[in-house]
């Protein structure tokens, strides 16, 4: 028997902006696909992976050939040459490959130095300073960037042997000090990475610019500054037509142009190609080493929330 005294149920109102009558429930759950959606980025990446690392594992495999295993084996099966290719590589012309790398390890190491610090420098002044003409300065700074070096290297050579620098090691260094691109992320970094508050507030301790620049800027444009040097490290250290047009002297040439010339003299001479094979391969390895020690200086944020606006 039911009770005729009961109040009779209510329906809920429906929640606002949903029609009367749809269902108030969670949204049904649509069952997704495995692996469909990540195939082709991966398969991309496996790509893109396998292209920058086959002409790699082919130096890696053609340096422990002999010069007669060179053209006659496959391609990817590995020799027994490796250790004489190294002492052939050392003694040839009294050791002259080490020397090529010395002077690539000098060129790149100094050169990206002193890089880092005229882009520090630039980067900051354009991005914590008000002058006029500074977007003058910063857009022809972009157009150095866009402008390819090959315009510039005959200029550069002509203005250096004018003033009697030719064949000599800073007219390999001159041109590399100033680096457009390098100034270019310097501003962008230190506009992204240093507060104009810390900056006040260094004036207002009463300290210099320089000191406000060498003492907050620079700890916050670390990580910045750490990616230019990497940036212009392996610029230089690849570098081949600069070099290749300001010198003559092969005791001052990188390992680019020398291993060039031991290319040229294959031509005549083929037993000299497992000596480029060779060196091309250890030309990789402080390039290898660079990342795997600078990587660690790379702490992006580092200072982040140290103001808040």
């Amino acid at each position: 028997m039911t009770d005729l005294t009961a109040p009779p149920r209510r329906k809920a109102a429906p929640a606002a902006g949903t029609a009367p009558g749809t269902s108030q429930g969670p949204p049904p759950v649509r069952a997704r696909r495995p692996g469909r959606t990540a195939l082709l980025p991966t398969a991309a990446l496996l790509l893109g992976a396998v292209y920058c690392l086959l002409p790699v594992a082919w130096v890696l495999v053609a340096s422990t050939k002999s010069g007669t295993e060179l053209f006659s084996t496959f391609t990817f099966l590995p020799g027994s040459g490796f250790t004489d290719n190294l002492a052939d590589l050392g003694a040839y012309r009294d050791g002259i490959y080490w020397r090529w790398m010395a002077n690539s390890a000098f060129y790149a190491g100094f050169g990206a130095l002193l890089s880092t610090a005229v882009s520090a420098v630039s980067g900051y002044a354009l991005a914590v300073y008000r002058f006029r003409g500074r977007e003058a300065v910063f857009n022809v700074l972009l157009a150095g960037v866009l402008m390819p070096p090959v315009i510039l290297a005959i200029p550069q050579y002509l203005l250096l042997a004018e003033a009697g620098m030719a064949d000599t090691y800073l007219s390999v260094l001159l041109p590399l000090v100033l680096s457009p691109y390098g100034v270019y992320l310097g501003r962008i970094y230190a506009q992204a990475a240093i507060p104009m508050e810390l900056v006040e507030a260094g004036r207002v301790d009463g300290a210099g610019e320089w000191r406000i620049f060498l003492r907050v800027a620079v700890p916050m444009m670390s990580p910045g500054l750490v990616t230019i040097f990497l940036f212009q490290f392996v610029a230089i250290w690849n570098n081949f037509l600069l070099p290749y047009i300001m010198l003559g002297d092969d005791e001052k040439f990188p390992m680019t142009v020398g291993l060039y010339t031991l290319l040229a003299q294959g031509s005549a001479t083929p037993a000299l190609y497992t000596l480029v094979i060779t060196g091309a391969l250890l030309a990789v390895v402080p390039l290898i080493a660079l990342f795997l020690v600078i990587q660690r200086f790379w702490s992006l944020d580092l200072l982040s929330g140290a103001v808040k606006s």
